[in-house]
Formats: C-alpha cells, structure tokens, sequence
C-alpha cells in the first residue's frame, strides 16, 4: 500500500502495531522520546521520508511544527479542547502550503463520545461567559 499525503495521527494507544502488520512505515513521537531524537524524526517527516507520524496528544503541545501534513487524524480526544485545537495547529503553521484536512474518529457508545460531549459542553459555558471577541477562544477554554 503506498501513501500519497503526509498524515498526523495523534493518539495513545497500539496504532503502530497495526500499520507495521499491514506493512506501512511510520514514525512515531511519544514523552519519553528524547529532544535529540525528536529533532530527527520531525526532520523526517518534514521531508517526506516518512508518511505517517504518530503522536501522543502531549507531545504534540511541545512547540512542534509540522507543516508538511495535509491530514491531521485525531484518534483519542482529550477532555480540554485547547490541546486539541493546539495539537491540529502543528499542521497549520506558517510555511504550510496545502489545505489541511481533521478528522476525528468517534466510536459510539464510548468513554471517547462521552469525552466529545464534555468538550462540547465546555465549549458552551465558555462563551456564555464571556462576551465574543473579549478574549481568544482558546485562551478561554485552557483556563477551564
């Protein structure tokens, strides 16, 4: 199976094992991954070498910039939108050239609906707070 875009995968859990039995390559980025290491496989991504790059939703907050993504599919929502929102923007920073697509898988019936929904909610009660445009959404919301 060939792969024709650059993807960012953020999620905890055995991706890799998958994709390494349907034969795909992958880089994959982590908190116990050193600042040296991160360093290459970001290079490696960047250049293509590599068309899948798994991350945890952590690591992505690390001032990561990813630009040569054109996917970004978020596997494992976290409960505060704003490391979400932070770890899609990996892909959206200056020098990206193409559209960037997100998608985020959702299993019914879930810990990860529910999770959704607590966003959501969050979401809301913030901008009943506080009057749009008064402060950043974001900002808002990582307070919360």
């Amino acid at each position: 199976m060939q792969i024709d875009r650059q993807k960012l995968i953020f999620l905890d859990g055995a991706m890799g094992t998958m994709l390494q039995a349907a034969g795909l390559s992958y880089l994959r980025m982590d908190g116990s991954t050193p600042p040296a290491t991160r360093d290459k496989l970001v290079q490696q991504f960047q250049s293509g070498q590599v068309p899948l790059f798994l991350l945890s939703l952590k690591v992505g907050g690390t001032g990561l910039n990813l630009t040569a993504a054109d996917y970004v599919l978020l596997l494992d929502p976290w409960w505060n939108p704003a490391v979400e929102a932070q770890d899609a923007a990996r892909s959206h920073r200056s020098g990206q050239q193409r559209p960037v697509t997100l998608c985020r898988f959702i299993a019914a019936d879930t810990l990860e609906e529910r999770m959704l929904a607590l966003q959501q909610q969050k979401k809301e009660l913030a901008e009943s707070l506080v009057p749009e445009g008064s402060l950043p959404l974001e900002t808002l919301l990582a307070l919360l």
